[in-house]
């Protein structure tokens, strides 16, 4: 059931990537670092697993975020 739902590039050698999940019966959706360098390459310890049950409410939490252009000190 796992489906990657999109990444975004962090920095030249850590993505962070979305996919909705299925763990031990539930669902949710995992939001994790996966890092690719000469050391190592694979998933990171950081991130964050939400069940499927309260993802609305995470949504709106997020959907509340005022993104700021530090720059020139005005919303974006």
């Amino acid at each position: 059931m796992d489906e990657e739902i999109g990444r975004l590039r962090k920095n030249s050698s850590t993505e962070i990537v979305v996919r909705q999940t299925e763990f031990k019966g539930t669902v949710g959706v995992d939001i994790r670092e996966y890092t690719t360098s000469e050391r190592y390459t694979g998933w990171s310890k950081n991130g964050i697993r939400i069940p499927v049950e309260i993802w609305g409410q995470f949504k709106g939490i997020l959907d509340q975020v005022k993104c700021v252009d530090l720059s020139k000190g005005e919303e974006a």
